[in-house]
């Protein structure tokens, strides 16, 4: 089949689009025309988002996340391979259930409404959610992203990387992965093909729960695949050697 030449990545939680930055890079390199929009109400430094809150952040949904790149595709030439990291694979899936790709990777990603995740998963993202605060943001500290995101770094590179990348996040987009049914995957119906991605050292969506959410695919006409790095975290995107897993993902698309 025909390839589009065409990209668009999706950043998750807790960082924005400026965590593309060398993956866009990468991928126009290599002769893609690549789009890596920030969510709504993510705009902006890190470092200066951080210390003050973007004014449309506590307004932003999961819904208003997926509508945003759809919104983005229908401008586009051609439907694009979408890769989505974290909230965003969920994104990826639900572009894929609008028809608006050729093709989606979903790298550690969350999971559907319809599929229950583990205690730690509930454990480790419990502040961000938090139903029981009212602030509309939640902001890690730099503890919690060791924890979540940056356990495989050593402490300088873990600094380092949440001065580069850690934003505030909405409580509303986790609530709305929870709580919506909109939310849900539509797991029966055909569908482009699906790369899950899973890193082996990811303590916010482990590896089990990477193959639990491929496996619920049952379409046997179309494709689903899945690749576990054991050694990587949840920063897979972002820690060293992140160019191995964009390779893999442009074989993959290739092979198809």
């Amino acid at each position: 089949m025909a390839k589009s030449k065409t990209i668009v990545l999706v950043h998750g939680m807790f960082v924005n689009n400026s965590s593309w930055s060398e993956w866009k890079n990468y991928l126009k390199q290599k002769g893609y025309t690549v789009y890596a929009p920030p969510n709504p109400g993510h705009d902006g430094n890190p470092a200066e988002l951080r210390t003050n809150i973007h004014p449309k952040l506590v307004e932003t949904g999961f819904i208003d996340v997926v509508t945003n790149i759809a919104t983005l595709i229908d401008t586009l030439p051609e439907k694009p391979l979408v890769i989505g990291h974290s909230m965003a694979g969920l994104a990826v899936q639900k572009l894929i259930d609008l028809g608006k790709a050729d093709a989606a990777v979903s790298i550690n990603g969350a999971p559907p409404k319809n599929v229950l995740p583990p205690f730690s998963t509930v454990k480790i993202v419990w502040p961000a959610v938090n139903f029981f605060s009212s602030k509309g943001y939640y902001l890690g500290s730099r503890d919690w992203y060791n924890r979540a995101f940056f356990n495989t770094l050593s402490k300088a590179e873990q600094d380092k990387a949440y001065d580069l990348i850690a934003v505030p996040e909405s409580r509303k987009i986790g609530r709305e992965t929870l709580l919506k049914s909109f939310s849900n995957a539509e797991f029966k119906k055909p569908h482009q093909p699906i790369l899950f991605i899973g890193g082996g050292q990811d303590k916010i969506f482990p590896p089990e729960l990477t193959k639990k959410i491929a496996s619920q695919y049952k379409d046997s006409n179309s494709k689903v695949d899945l690749k576990i790095f054991e050694q990587k975290s949840h920063f897979v995107c972002g820690e060293k050697g992140w160019e191995e897993i964009a390779d893999y993902i442009l074989k993959w698309y290739t092979d198809l």
